[in-house]
């Protein structure tokens, strides 16, 4: 299965996803779309108000629906006929899915899921657009969406750690990588390998193996196509 193929890992955030309209995570007030963090992504705010979460989260979900794949995620596809992708993504919206890349890791959940409240590992694909008090599981609990809130442990984070060590070119886009666990992921990365950051304010990084693409996602991808062509070209 794609043997011959250098191995593309891909590390993706919410700039990716800002240039389809979806909203990044929080703005500097700590707010989300005007909420309180605390409230709305936490299982602190979740056992105080389960009605209020799931509400917000359905707003989101209506938002995910009426997004479209724009041309970063469709670039990252293309690659796929020249590199063996594999995407790590923050974002729990399903664009890199629908603009049709066939593997991707979802390190802080599907917003297009839910799962249950007793056993974490039943997870279900949502029919319609929302999650509603009363929905549960066939143990019988209560749905929530299936997103890895503050304070709780990222379950595929080894996963991802595996996926980045075995990297032949790493591409970090659309995310500073500054909130751990994710952040931790650079160091699985050989200093010796071609790792690239598509950033518009990027992070100073000292990395002899760095190149840095200094434009947004949309652009930043056109260019780096360019330059993995070269790369595979032998230039």
């Amino acid at each position: 299965m794609n043997k011959n193929k250098p191995k593309l890992v891909v590390l993706s955030g919410a700039g990716i996803s800002a240039e389809s309209g979806i909203a990044t995570f929080r703005d500097s007030g700590g707010l989300w779309e005007g909420h309180k963090i605390e409230e709305v992504a936490t299982p602190e705010g979740w056992k105080k108000n389960p009605e209020k979460v799931l509400n917000f989260y359905n707003e989101r979900r209506i938002s995910v629906l009426n997004a479209l794949p724009n041309k970063a995620h469709e670039i990252l596809f293309e690659l796929e006929s020249d590199f063996d992708v594999q995407i790590v993504t923050q974002n729990v919206d399903d664009l890199h899915e629908r603009a049709g890349s066939s593997k991707v890791l979802h390190l802080h959940g599907e917003i297009r899921k839910s799962r249950s409240t007793k056993n974490e590992n039943l997870v279900y694909e949502i029919e319609g657009h929302f999650i509603q008090m009363g929905d549960t599981c066939e143990l019988g609990s209560q749905l929530r969406p299936h997103i890895v809130w503050f304070g709780e442990s990222v379950p595929l984070i080894e996963v991802a750690a595996n996926m980045v060590e075995d990297a032949d070119i790493l591409l970090v886009i659309g995310t500073s990588l500054q909130v751990y666990p994710a952040a931790g992921l650079l160091q699985y990365f050989s200093s010796v390998k071609p790792l690239f950051l598509v950033d518009p304010k990027p992070q100073l990084m000292q990395k002899n193996n760095l190149t840095i693409i200094a434009k947004s996602a949309v652009e930043g991808m056109k260019e780096l196509q360019g330059i993995l062509k070269d790369l595979m070209n032998g230039k």
